[in-house]
């Protein structure tokens, strides 16, 4: 039987693939579109379907003893909303509910920790910091909220599903790259002269993937897993890629006022033409607090372990060069 995963060609799912083949369980993905090249070298089962469309969804968990779902609609921005809300809540609601009709025996559903309630005075948060609705910040974080809420309940009425929530992953194949990927090509393009008084925590690809396995075989049904990693302000981060590349970081720390008006202006801007704005607000309203969080809960739980974040940046940097997302310096 075999461990159907969504998501699997954005950078969390395919290394969640590519754990579950280390651990010779055998993959199906379900996949929106044609996969890109490095999802083919996975030489798994490839199933067609989207989260909007039941009938592929019932085909994609025929033969499936497991079910990862990692697959989300994640932007900072979208002409229409609504999508969110569609793909990221009801569409997982209806996976779960077809993979309990399915028979499935355990689901890993992957949350966010956008879920929780930050801390005012930057400490790190753990799974006990309960949010509400309006402490989520742009539509995104809306619908994974409102999302983990149905999940909730479906694990009340007999789900066999566990919740992970991961920080902020990086690493290699970060292919769209997600918006941290996008700080890190940022920097090696050089197109970084200031930085946001603004902290993450940060963690390995590697170790988030390791972390949907270990929930696959200890977490508890109905119970929610932060997979993190390190605390690091934004210029910590920054400086330690001026260590790996010999880069330097910015110096200039940028008012938040400046870059909320640049955004608003951006956004407001590229809204009317129906583009994607480069800057969008609601990544800007989101660095106003520091995203810090704990994750002893799955250290003690799941054996879950922190590698070096240090390593993870240098194989991003490695990895970007390598597939030309931004020119080697000769130094």
């Amino acid at each position: 039987m075999k461990a159907l995963v969504t998501g699997a060609s954005g950078f969390v799912g395919y290394s969640v693939a590519k754990a579950l083949i280390r651990e010779k369980i055998p993959v199906k993905l379900l996949l929106r579109s044609d996969p890109q090249q490095h999802v083919k070298d996975l030489g798994v089962e490839i199933c067609r379907g989207d989260l909007l469309d039941e009938k592929s969804l019932k085909n994609a968990l025929k033969d499936c003893k497991y079910l990862f779902h990692v697959a989300a609609h994640y932007t900072l921005w979208e002409k229409d909303p609504s999508i969110f809300y569609k793909i990221n809540v009801d569409g997982s609601k209806k996976l779960i509910e077809l993979a309990v009709e399915n028979n499935v025996e355990k689901i890993v559903y992957t949350s966010s920790v956008a879920t929780l309630k930050l801390a005012k005075d930057r400490t790190a948060v753990n799974e006990q910091s309960i949010a509400t609705v309006a402490d989520m910040v742009g539509e995104y974080k809306k619908s994974k909220f409102l999302a983990e809420i149905e999940v909730k309940k479906l694990a009340k009425e007999g789900a066999p599903v566990t919740i992970v929530s991961p920080s902020t992953p990086i690493g290699a194949y970060d292919v769209k790259p997600t918006p941290t990927g996008k700080i890190i090509v940022d920097f090696l393009q050089r197109k970084m002269p200031a930085y946001l008084d603004t902290g993450l925590n940060f963690v390995n690809v590697k170790d988030v993937a390791q972390g949907h396995i270990l929930a696959l075989k200890k977490g508890k049904v109905g119970e929610s897993y932060i997979l993190g990693g390190k605390d690091l302000t934004l210029i910590e981060m920054l400086q330690t890629l001026e260590k790996i590349t010999s880069l330097p970081a910015p110096k200039v720390k940028m008012p938040y006022f400046i870059a909320y008006t640049s955004a608003a202006i951006s956004q407001g801007l590229f809204s009317f033409l129906g583009k994607t704005p480069p800057i969008p607000l609601d990544g800007v309203k989101m660095a106003k607090k520091y995203m810090f969080f704990d994750s002893t809960k799955a250290q003690q739980e799941l054996g879950y372990a922190i590698t070096s974040v240090e390593r993870a940046l240098e194989e991003a940097v490695m990895w970007f060069y390598a597939n030309g997302y931004a020119k080697k310096p000769t130094l």
